[in-house]
């Protein structure tokens, strides 16, 4: 006689079960969660999940992009959700995924970008990620040498940092219908009204 899992007979998937490793968790890892929208990165080894983001969120991310893309010069790479991989090779490396990435021309190409290839990170902000995206993820992009991040918080508000002696340092805030133009990754100009 087979026994079949209540749950396999009435058609449901049951959970998918796995454990966590015995040192620092790393990329392949990754590959064990199912895309469910929630986002799984690691921070110097450590497992960090994010719930899924709210319809608005993906909106605007999809806005940024489209304003990075329109002002990008042949060969740059406009991305969402691509991720970075810091200090790969080493203890306590890092995976993360921002919601908005800047490839130079010319980039690797590679699953996990490297930082050396990245121009400017954008993260926007949610009350699930606001202490990550402003005080963790910014240290994290600093560290591994990543030239311009910009944070964009509900409004939308557009936070832009550039970075100065291994810190970012904020250049300025711009919101509603003022417009900035930046020349950094390239020249671009911003309207934050836009992306609602």
């Amino acid at each position: 006689m087979v026994m079949v899992s209540p749950a396999v007979s009435l058609g449901v998937t049951p959970p998918v079960r796995w454990t966590a490793p015995e040192g620092d968790w790393t990329e392949p890892d990754l590959h064990l969660f199912p895309q469910d929208g929630h986002r799984y990165e690691i921070v110097d080894g450590s497992l960090h999940v994010a719930p899924p983001a709210p319809r608005w969120h993906d909106e605007l991310v999809g806005a940024v992009v489209t304003t990075l893309r329109s002002a990008a010069p042949p060969g740059w790479w406009v991305c969402d959700r691509l991720g970075i991989g810091i200090n790969q090779g080493a203890g306590g490396a890092s995976n993360l995924v921002p919601d908005v990435t800047v490839l130079r021309p010319r980039s690797s190409g590679a699953t996990w970008s490297d930082p050396a290839d990245v121009a400017l990170v954008v993260e926007i902000e949610t009350a699930a990620t606001r202490r990550y995206d402003e005080v963790l993820k910014p240290t994290l992009y600093a560290e591994a040498g990543i030239r311009d991040y910009w944070r964009v918080e509900p409004g939308p508000v557009l936070h832009v940092y550039e970075l100065e002696a291994g810190r970012f340092r904020l250049r300025g805030c711009v919101e509603g219908a003022e417009q900035i133009r930046l020349d950094a990754p390239y020249p671009v100009r911003i309207t934050p009204a836009a992306w609602r």
